[in-house]
């Protein structure tokens, strides 16, 4: 450029020198210089207009106005600048709109809302699940057409790892798990998948394990009667009866506490059974849980610790919370060999009360952690002969805590032993007036 430009300066002083020659040699050369001046204005003026008009339109032609020089030079750059912007708008078109095409030919409805929550954009799947209308919900804001309360306050907290699930507010038989994810300035996209399929087979599940739980109570609790009848005569049976009748009255009683921990699952799970939110003392029920892991214990004298920190009230259902307790107490008894060290803690902070159990078990490995609350999942099954448990144990702790806003988090290595730590928010502490004053 910095050429084109010194060249374009040496041909015009060269024109006016010769302008200011031809007015010398007619005995005018101011005349010259002035026409010479007026022409090359007139020119520039003729070269700008021509500039305006093709920046005004620049689809018009395919090609750049023809000038000369540094104009020339200069129509040519902007048309090659021009034609590049162009190509790349008609790029990012072709991607957007592929894009578009293949985000409306998902099943999963996808939504994006600004950080205010204004609905920019939103796919075919998402008018389907959740009934929006382009003509009319346009710049609408998503938390007025999805209503529910849970929705805005998931919305807005930005905590996105979970999912949230709720019906669709257009076709309420519709069951939908609403995924946001964070983009740009706090802008969301908002995946809606229905899982009405998957919640009523989970549903049916449920119901089938309720009802078969049920109905196998009354028929088992008739045949352990009539074992336990014979075991308390065994004396009058033939020798080689008593063993048999011994073993039946064992599996017997496995398959009732197996029955009675399906029912309890069933009841948390389903909601049939409500959380009491009573004041429980927390140190009370853990010390009646541990002298009762202490009798369980029996033989392999297990030292079983219990120390309390902080609060010692809490807010919750107690038979839920004893129940909870109590599986991770009796579970560490199980699995920790004879003379082991039991430590249960109850402590509070900021961040609410914790409820610790430690053993000096096996441990577990790292593989089976994450599934370890699973209905009748086990770590080793070759265990569970020994333990004569259900497998039903920790899926039953972490419903507990899930209905009483809590968490559990599973601290293993194998050989050295394990930690199950019971995590409770604030608001379910109950804060002691005299120690408060204190």
């Amino acid at each position: 450029m910095q050429q084109t430009w010194s060249r374009h300066l040496r041909y015009t002083l060269a024109g006016l020198a010769g302008a200011t020659l031809a007015g010398l040699y007619m005995g005018y050369p101011v005349y010259g210089l002035t026409a010479g001046l007026g022409i090359y204005v007139l020119w520039t003026l003729n070269q700008t207009r021509r500039l305006a008009q093709w920046l005004v339109e620049p689809d018009a032609t395919n090609e750049a106005p023809q000038s000369l020089g540094m104009w020339g030079d200069l129509f040519e750059k902007l048309h090659k600048l021009n034609q590049n912007y162009l190509h790349s708008r008609d790029r990012l078109r072709a991607r957007i709109d592929r894009i578009q095409e293949s985000t409306n030919a998902m099943r999963d409805g996808v939504i994006m809302t600004n950080a205010h929550g204004a609905m920019e954009w939103w796919n075919g799947s998402a008018e389907h699940l959740l009934g929006f209308r382009h003509n009319t919900d346009q710049g609408q804001y998503i938390y007025n057409l999805i209503r529910t309360p849970a929705f805005r306050s998931y919305f807005d907290a930005k905590n996105y790892h979970e999912p949230l699930e709720l019906h669709s507010p257009a076709k309420p038989h519709i069951h939908l798990q609403i995924q946001i994810s964070l983009f740009g300035e706090e802008d969301r996209l908002i995946m809606a998948k229905d899982v009405t399929r998957l919640h009523q087979l989970e549903q049916m599940r449920r119901d089938f394990v309720s009802n078969v739980s049920h109905e196998m109570r009354t028929p088992l609790t008739v045949i352990s009667g009539y074992l336990e009848t014979l075991v308390d005569n065994a004396d009058e049976l033939p020798a080689k009866w008593r063993r048999a009748v011994n073993t039946m009255a064992t599996q017997s009683f496995r398959m009732e506490t197996l029955i009675t921990d399906l029912i309890l699952l069933s009841r948390i799970e389903t909601g049939e059974q409500e959380v009491d939110d009573t004041t429980t003392d927390i140190d009370r029920l853990i010390q009646q849980i541990c002298q009762d892991a202490q009798t369980l214990s029996d033989q392999k004298q297990h030292e079983i610790t219990f120390k309390s920190i902080g609060g010692h009230q809490l807010k919750g259902d107690e038979k839920q919370l004893r129940s909870a307790f109590s599986n991770l107490v009796f579970n560490a008894v199980k699995y920790t060999p004879a003379q082991g060290r039991i430590t249960v803690s109850w402590f509070s902070n900021r961040e609410g009360g914790h409820l610790s159990v430690k053993d000096t078990g096996a441990g577990i490995e790292q593989v089976h952690i994450p599934r370890l609350t699973e209905r009748f999942y086990r770590a080793d099954p070759s265990r569970h002969k020994d333990t004569g448990g259900t497998g039903l144990g920790l899926a039953i702790v972490k419903h507990v805590l899930i209905n009483h806003d809590g968490n559990l988090e599973i601290l293993s290595r194998f050989g050295e032993g394990s930690e199950f730590i019971c995590h409770f928010p604030a608001e379910r502490l109950v804060v002691d007036s005299a120690e408060h004053q204190s």
